[in-house]
């Protein structure tokens, strides 16, 4: 069964209070609260300029210049939200942005054993065996091993950004708009090899316009609208709501 994230549990990988963000004296996050336990997929919906990647990249400590940010963030029961990038990549952070952020000229493979870096640095043994359990998720990508990661089609890139950030074994995978501009065929299959890292056990924070698609997946669900959490629930529940139906399904408030 799905840990609940709201008992506060020791289960609880993600707690994000209080969290605000300001580009300058505009603001982008008023206070939300977002919550992912152990082996749960939560998910982040809302329209463009909502805040939804600002929030993942304000948990990440990875606001653009100009950005800052106030609240608490506890990361497996730490407060992290002082530490720099790497030292919370190192404790098992990861975030696949939008832009998916390959290094084209460099092979499929390469791009893989680059995210399972900081494990060959620090002697982990065995780092490698993940590219394995990555192929077998993604066996496309294992047919493209030797091909430049810039002449991948679209959904082909956003299957090696999600493997490259699994190669570094995270505790928490976070990803930003991974349907973005492919085709439905192609968003239906990224979603169900999402859907599947449930099993691994690693926590998923997933920030979604398609959120027809995001609420299928997920366990428990947050709409963002302008910076402010409007709406929070398990995501079969968001799904029926008819504020959701209406304004991100495109329903009307009626029932499929």
């Amino acid at each position: 069964m799905t840990p609940d994230i709201q008992d506060g549990s020791t289960d609880e990988v993600l707690n994000a209070d209080g969290l605000s963000a300001h580009y300058g004296s505009v603001p982008a996050l008023d206070r939300i609260k977002v919550r992912v336990a152990h082996g749960q997929i939560v998910t982040v919906i809302g329209g463009n300029g909502a805040g939804k990647s600002t929030l993942l990249n304000a948990i990440m400590g990875a606001l653009p210049a100009g950005g800052r940010s106030s609240g608490t963030v506890r990361y497996l029961g730490a407060e992290v939200q002082d530490w720099e990038i790497e030292r919370r990549v190192g404790r098992g952070m990861s975030l696949v942005p939008e832009r998916r952020e390959l290094f084209g000229s460099m092979s499929v493979e390469d791009n893989l054993l680059l995210g399972g870096f900081r494990l060959y640095r620090a002697g982990r043994p065995g780092w490698r065996d993940t590219l394995d359990e990555v192929y077998a998720l993604f066996p496309r990508l294992k047919e493209r091993r030797r091909q430049q990661a810039g002449t991948l089609s679209g959904g082909e890139r956003q299957m090696l950004a999600v493997g490259r950030a699994l190669m570094a074994q995270p505790r928490l995978l976070m990803l930003d708009e991974p349907s973005l501009g492919l085709a439905p065929r192609i968003v239906r299959e990224i979603f169900q090899i999402i859907s599947r890292l449930r099993g691994t056990g690693v926590a998923i924070l997933l920030v979604e316009q398609n959120a027809r698609a995001a609420l299928q997946v997920a366990d428990y669900g947050y709409v963002l609208e302008t910076g402010d959490l409007v709406l929070e629930g398990p995501a079969d529940m968001l799904a029926g709501h008819p504020r959701i139906m209406e304004s991100y399904l495109g329903l009307g408030g009626k029932p499929a």
